[in-house]
């Protein structure tokens, strides 16, 4: 007896909307055809366990290796208990025979029955992300053509392609570093009791304390200024970053960030960038770089940031530089300049997309310098590398 056909009267249009959703949160990249393919992959072959349901999901929706313990773990938390709901006879009939694992594949069954997934498909030592881990995924207001690039360099992005990334940015900057005031507010769930408010309170209940006050250390956004190189070897990716800092003035009121370019000389963009039109803060931004896509002297506008009158923005802030390294001053010029910063930012992250590459050594003698005083050193070269940035950020 032929076992019964799963998700029978399932909407398969909405059935695969909605478990590609669950990816997307799970950080798993599906191209913009992969729902309909898996829904077409199910009308060619109707599945009858849950193994069968689970190779029409990964051969149609997962595009990379890398998302594999992603979409595993999805799949385990999505179908762990569905199909019981959905047909008990197929459950039972494919846990309990052999004819569910299918031949040549040993093991298949009791995976099966124990709760698992069909088989193993990445080694012991390899664990599956969480998915509802804190991490930022890339929602889903990108086309779909720039979601599959999720891991392909900036370099490689058209214009109109910059310009989407810059909308994006717009509304995926929602966390912030925070820095601990010595002032208190009240909250319910505080560690520290706040005795004054507790008596006052008391004075309504005869004097019983009923209800205890707490407090908690009162937060304030912490002020990020990022310093980018737009020398020539840095043009790809100085418009990204660029995007980045105007997305985060625009997200943050209350302490706008500083943002600085420097090639040969140091330029202040702050103001430019404020603007509401990405266009025009983007034209005026390069309208006030002169020297952009020239030369590179990093230590001597690294020690111009700190020695001009704006220099105190960077005392407990978080600074980014974002630059590959290449200088023309000797590295004795940065390493004064990066004493002087480390002193007053309360953390200093590094930006250099050539760290993406898996042959790069930091062999050039101004990023050897520089890296004792980096607390982070990022790539930030793709979609995947700037939600770690975001993360780092977050972490204050």
């Amino acid at each position: 007896m032929t076992a019964p056909l799963l998700l029978r009267g399932v909407d398969l249009a909405a059935f695969a909307v909605a478990l590609v959703n669950r990816l997307h949160t799970g950080g798993v990249v599906v191209s913009a055809s992969g729902a309909a393919r898996f829904v077409e992959a199910l009308q060619h072959d109707w599945p009858r366990t849950r193994s069968q349901l689970y190779w029409s999901a990964r051969l149609t929706l997962v595009n990379r290796v890398e998302d594999l313990p992603a979409f595993d773990a999805i799949f385990e938390a999505v179908f762990a208990d569905a199909v019981l709901g959905v047909d008990p006879p197929g459950l039972k009939k494919s846990t309990g025979t052999t004819a569910a694992a299918g031949p040549g594949v040993p093991g298949r069954a009791s995976a099966i029955a124990e709760g698992g997934l069909p088989w193993s498909t990445r080694p012991a030592s390899v664990t599956a992300v969480d998915t509802h881990a804190a991490d930022i995924g890339i929602p889903d207001i990108l086309p779909s053509r720039i979601v599959v690039r999720a891991d392909e360099p900036f370099d490689r992005f058209d214009p109109d392609d910059l310009r989407l990334l810059g909308e994006w940015l717009e509304v995926a900057l929602d966390r912030w570093p925070w820095r601990r005031s010595l002032r208190r507010e009240p909250h319910r769930h505080g560690k520290r009791i706040d005795l004054r408010e507790t008596m006052k309170a008391s004075r309504t209940t005869g004097w019983e304390t009923i209800r205890v006050a707490r407090t908690r250390s009162r937060k304030y956004p912490r002020r990020v200024v990022l310093v980018c190189d737009v020398s020539r070897s840095m043009q790809p990716y100085a418009t990204v970053y660029l995007h980045l800092m105007r997305a985060a003035a625009l997200r943050q009121k209350r302490i706008r960030p500083e943002v600085f370019a420097f090639s040969t000389s140091l330029t202040r963009l702050t103001a430019v960038l404020s603007h509401r039109s990405a266009e025009v803060a983007l034209a005026r931004a390069n309208a006030k770089v002169t020297d952009r896509y020239g030369g590179t002297r990093v230590g001597r506008c690294i020690g111009e940031l700190v020695s001009a009158s704006h220099g105190n923005a960077l005392r407990g802030a978080v600074v980014i530089i974002a630059s590959d390294g290449w200088d023309s001053d000797p590295p004795e010029v940065l390493d004064r300049a990066l004493a002087r910063v480390r002193r007053r930012a309360h953390k200093l992250i590094w930006l250099n997309p050539r760290a993406a590459h898996e042959d790069f050594r930091p062999l050039a003698a101004s990023m050897a310098t520089a890296l004792p005083y980096c607390d982070l050193f990022l790539p930030a070269h793709s979609l995947t590398g700037l939600r770690a940035l975001f993360a780092a950020l977050a972490d204050g």
